[in-house]
């Protein structure tokens, strides 16, 4: 007497098999070899710093930028004059003190991307140097001095390891942080110091 699936004594006919179930295991496979390659893609391991596309990177006009600053910081500001390998990427005035203080000091800031593809800023402001510093690094730390251009600079190591350097001339504060090497901010520094004021 034979016996149909379902019943009792009935034979487990096992996992179909045959054509369709291939295809689907194979679909099932690339959607999961296409799942794990755009994983690693995004998760890739790159050593070092970042590279930098200096082709599409912004550019700006330091001496037309800090002509507009000045009336808002008030003081006069120097234009530094860097070789064509330093990039000026970007520029803005901030405000040292707390937010929609319109009595507080203004500080006149400029980046470039140095020839290494690290990042150097000249900042430029009458503000207090503590406030000035914190301004830019929140809690730093005060790290001993550096020449540069004839005068000593007081510097220090913000809260993300950045290095500042900052000195007096004539009641401005010139400061320069980033994350270039000590070469390039004494190559800013002097630079600075011998640039003429913006006209």
């Amino acid at each position: 007497m034979s016996t149909s699936p379902g019943e009792p004594g009935a034979r487990d006919p096992g996992p179909r098999s045959g054509p369709a179930a291939l295809l689907r295991g194979f679909v099932v496979l690339g959607v999961a070899v296409l799942l794990l390659a755009g994983l690693l893609r995004a998760c890739s391991f790159a050593p070092g710093q970042p590279e930098v596309d200096r082709e599409s990177l912004p550019r700006v006009d330091p001496a037309a930028e800090l002509r507009r600053a000045q009336p808002s910081v008030g003081v006069p500001l120097r234009v530094p004059t860097l070789p064509p390998d330093w990039i000026a990427q970007s520029s803005d005035v901030v405000v040292v003190g707390p937010p929609g203080d319109t009595a507080a000091p203004r500080a006149a800031r400029v980046g470039w991307v140095t020839p290494e593809d690290e990042f150097a800023r000249l900042v430029q402001s009458d503000a207090d140097e503590v406030a000035l510093v914190v301004s830019e690094a929140g809690d730093p730390t005060a790290t001993g001095t550096a020449e540069a251009g004839g005068r000593t600079w007081v510097t220090h190591t913000g809260r993300r390891g950045e290095t500042l350097w900052v000195t007096d001339v004539d009641g401005v504060r010139l400061l320069v942080t980033g994350s270039a090497p000590v070469e390039r901010f004494r190559q800013l520094a002097e630079a600075t110091l011998a640039a003429p004021f913006v006209r």
